[in-house]
């Protein structure tokens, strides 16, 4: 199986547009932005963000990425985006013992970059082609101005303007997204050799963030483009299932003032998913600071909290002892004990936040008003959400969920 690694150039410094890769666009930075779209491409083995500011490296390894600190001297105004892809690989490389097979640039400064432009240079590569990029179709007349002649025509003849249908085709590259064979990229140094496969994008989602005025138009399309393509925007279901069962869904994300309780599942929401088992069998967990701090503050909130897990392990129990909120674990059918937990307290099932990431929260998603997704949930799961964490599980997730239901209440 092919070894296909995204990496994220990401600087610190920006001169036109100041801490601009953590600039907020719709409803996160551009690099969590670029972040989640990579980790929801099918085709990518891993994904990186190389940088030299830790404040980056944080939203970055909070959204779910590999974090490789950029040297000094690949960080400057005039560094390339190639040496930084060069470096990140090599890094990645020696760290894992792997050799990468094809490399991707992805740019976070375009903000409405898709998963399935991500997926696309990476098939181009991974099906013949050297290296790839998205383009989207442009017609128009481009000039140039000269000090002798004046402005002539770049991809036309300003004599003759043929209609748009007797025009050859041109297409803008986006700067979106590029791919490369590794081992060339490695040989050749820059993103174009061989042959280029064109891969096309949509030309309504076409912006690069360059200056303040592109960064005023992407914030002002965010609503419209972000809207219909994914919960976390908006907090909107992606299936029409979810559609039908909430037909006044609000285009926002739940408040205090829409939940009267919190259960959260534990593995993979409040973990990564992963499991270390040492040589006695005991298993170890890693689990995120910053959840426990968002659990207790809803619960100085007064919010009843309740983790819910199928997995009978000591460790859930441990960390429920640790939180201070009650624990029901080993359970079988989940749905069946959130409803009687539900009747138990008084709270309506429908004023209940749920969080989950896989197939086994469903029923409980099917019983609640707020079924929520981590972003590493299932597809299937993130799908049936009514909305979807911008944090995987086991990376802040459930401090985000407290932040959306507390506000300024919630302080770090």
């Amino acid at each position: 199986m092919s070894t296909v690694l995204a990496v994220i150039p990401a600087r610190g410094g920006s001169k036109g547009v100041p801490g601009k890769n953590l600039a907020p666009v719709g409803d996160a930075p551009l690099i969590t932005r670029a972040v989640r779209e990579c980790r929801a491409a099918r085709l990518l083995t891993s994904v990186v963000v190389s940088t030299d500011d830790p404040g980056i490296a944080a939203a970055a390894h909070a959204a779910g990425a590999e974090v490789i600190e950029r040297p000094e001297d690949i960080s400057s105004d005039t560094a390339t985006s190639e040496a930084a892809v060069l470096h990140a690989m090599g890094v990645y490389e020696e760290r894992h013992r792997v050799r990468v097979d094809v490399v991707l640039l992805v740019q976070c400064t375009s903000p409405f970059l898709s998963r399935e432009e991500i997926d696309g240079v990476a098939a181009a590569v991974l099906d013949g082609a050297d290296t790839a990029l998205t383009v989207a179709p442009f017609h128009g007349y481009l000039w140039r101005e000269a000090a002798a002649t004046g402005g002539h025509g770049v991809n036309h003849d300003k004599a003759y303007r043929p209609r748009r249908q007797d025009r050859p085709q041109d297409l803008l590259e986006t700067g979106a997204a590029y791919a490369m064979r590794a081992a060339g990229f490695r040989a050749e140094r820059h993103r174009f050799f061989g042959r280029t496969e064109l891969v096309r994008a949509d030309p309504a989602r076409v912006l690069e963030i360059d200056d303040p005025h592109d960064l005023a138009r992407a914030r002002a399309l965010a609503p419209l483009l972000d809207g219909g393509r994914n919960a976390i925007a908006t907090g909107r279901p992606a299936d029409q299932e979810s559609y039908a069962r909430f037909p006044h869904f609000p285009d926002y994300l739940p408040t205090r003032a829409d939940v009267d309780a919190v259960v959260l599942d534990f593995d993979g929401t409040q973990t990564d998913d992963r499991v270390l088992v040492d040589s006695e069998g005991r298993e170890l967990v890693s689990v995120h600071r910053g959840d426990g701090l968002g659990i207790a503050a809803l619960r100085r909130a007064g919010m009843p909290l309740l983790i819910l897990s199928t997995e009978e392990n000591p460790v859930v129990a441990a960390r429920a002892r640790k939180l201070r909120i009650p624990v029901m674990h080993g359970v079988d059918r989940k749905d069946l004990a959130l409803k009687q937990w539900c009747e138990e307290a008084g709270i309506a099932p429908e004023r209940v936040l749920y969080a989950g990431n896989d197939v086994n929260d469903l029923p409980c998603f099917h019983l609640v008003g707020w079924p929520v997704a981590v972003a590493s949930a299932h597809d299937v799961v993130r799908s049936a959400a009514r909305a979807v964490t911008s944090a995987p599980g086991g990376a802040g997730a459930v401090r985000e969920i407290a932040s959306w239901l507390l506000g300024k209440e919630l302080t770090a």
